[in-house]
């Protein structure tokens, strides 16, 4: 039965945004192509990235069995562009990406802020800036699996932008 209710389910591109794009938008990427059950297809990018992934951030991502290829340091720009996937969901990570003015992406999806500290900036001891990175994860993890079980094909953007707003608190 299970299988029979996957087919008719919709999935959805979901961009995870961040300034540098090396950490909190990859681990977004990474959770909600491999945690939603084919719900989403995550991307993410920066509005200035810094050209590689934080291997925190690897680790993780390699933990969930995610194509290590595809990780890669971006600018918000590629998904501007003609030919780049049509997103349904955008969600900035950090309050700096908060507040740029962001690229007009093609088929007007519906946005939210889920603000997380930066795990790349935690300074400590290896097991301290591990936790703030599983910190980040674990969070990420419960509010895409809470937007993974909303009706979404049945939701208005008014409601879905309600529910966005209310999982990032």
């Amino acid at each position: 039965i299970l299988r029979v209710c996957l087919r008719f389910m919709e999935t959805f591109n979901i961009l995870f945004l961040c300034t540098g794009n090396s950490a909190r938008s990859i681990l977004g990427e990474v959770i909600a192509t491999q945690a939603s059950n084919g719900r989403f297809i995550g991307y993410s990018a920066g509005s200035n990235p810094v050209g590689t992934v934080n291997p925190h951030a690897m680790t993780i991502a390699e933990q969930y069995g995610y194509d290590l290829t595809k990780l890669r340091s971006k600018s918000w720009q590629e998904f501007s562009q003609e030919g780049a996937p049509v997103m349904d969901f955008v969600i900035t990570l950090c309050d700096d990406a908060a507040g740029e003015v962001c690229p007009i992406w093609p088929g007007q999806p519906v946005s939210a802020h889920w603000s997380f500290p930066d795990p790349a900036k935690v300074e400590g001891s290896e097991e301290e800036i591990r936790w703030a990175f599983m910190k980040v994860e674990i969070e990420l993890k419960k509010r895409i699996e809470i937007l993974a079980n909303l009706p979404l094909e049945s939701l208005d953007e008014v409601s879905l932008t309600h529910h966005l707003k209310k999982i990032s608190h």
